[in-house]
């Protein structure tokens, strides 16, 4: 299995892509490239079997219908409702908070941070792909899915302050050695001194455990949110051990 992970940025220039080949007690990353445009990343994702996107994948749905109603005249003033709680639900969408819940840790409000930018490039990718003829389905169950390696790192337990200068160089020591069946390759250097190539990795990481059924998927209720919305695949505490395993018939991680 091959598993793609895109650390997306506005521009091509600040956008990562990582490729991780996954065979029987073997990852071996045989692809990190920073600086990729739309047609390079869609080439990458030919033969991927999943794709992670680390980049919001849509905007809240009552932000949705708020821009709608402002630009018919319609927005109702709700004088009864506090106006920051009117605000909140504005600016996150039901999986950022999820994941707050999940890691403890809030991801950028798409519709009120410069992530947004990132986001419309996203939706223009989507577009693109969905155009070719691949399954594109914001909720993850397609061949992209929406990933955020913040939440990654917490859940396995590979956070370190980023105010310390060796920060990532010590996450990549850790992650190294926490599963020996991970192979970094020419790419170990480029790992520790580029954050958009470490965070495309760990993407590539969590595109295999959403592959491998060992994330937190929507449920039946929040599933018609993360069709429109995007879903973040905030992997299981379990899964770093077993993102090397067969995946039974299931396509959850087998223990032999």
């Amino acid at each position: 299995m091959l598993t793609v992970g895109v650390d997306l940025a506005a521009q091509p220039k600040n956008t990562a892509i990582a490729v991780i080949d996954w065979s029987p007690g073997r990852a071996k990353v045989t692809r990190l490239q920073v600086g990729a445009d739309d047609d390079v990343i869609i080439a990458a994702i030919e033969d991927a079997e999943k794709v992670g996107i680390d980049c919001p994948l849509g905007w809240p749905m009552p932000f949705i219908d708020f821009i709608t109603a402002h630009r018919d005249g319609h927005v109702d003033a709700l004088d009864d409702e506090p106006d920051t709680k009117r605000r909140r639900r504005l600016a996150f969408r039901m999986t950022d908070l999820i994941t707050e819940e999940l890691v403890k840790h809030r991801p950028l409000s798409v519709s009120a941070d410069k992530i947004g930018w990132t986001a419309m490039r996203a939706a223009n990718l989507l577009a693109k792909l969905a155009a070719q003829g691949w399954a594109v389905d914001r909720s993850g169950a397609g061949v992209v899915v929406e990933v955020y390696p913040a939440a990654s790192l917490r859940v396995w337990e590979l956070t370190r302050h980023r105010n310390d200068a060796n920060w990532r160089s010590d996450i990549v020591d850790r992650l190294a050695a926490a599963p020996p069946w991970l192979d970094l390759g020419s790419f170990e250097m480029r790992c520790r001194t580029s954050s958009h190539a470490f965070d495309a990795v760990i993407a590539a990481f969590t595109a295999r455990a959403a592959a491998l059924g060992l994330t937190h998927p929507p449920t039946d209720e929040q599933m018609k949110f993360a069709r429109v919305e995007g879903w973040i695949a905030v992997p299981r505490s379990d899964a770093l051990p077993r993102l090397h395993e067969p995946a039974g018939s299931d396509g959850v991680a087998s223990r032999g």
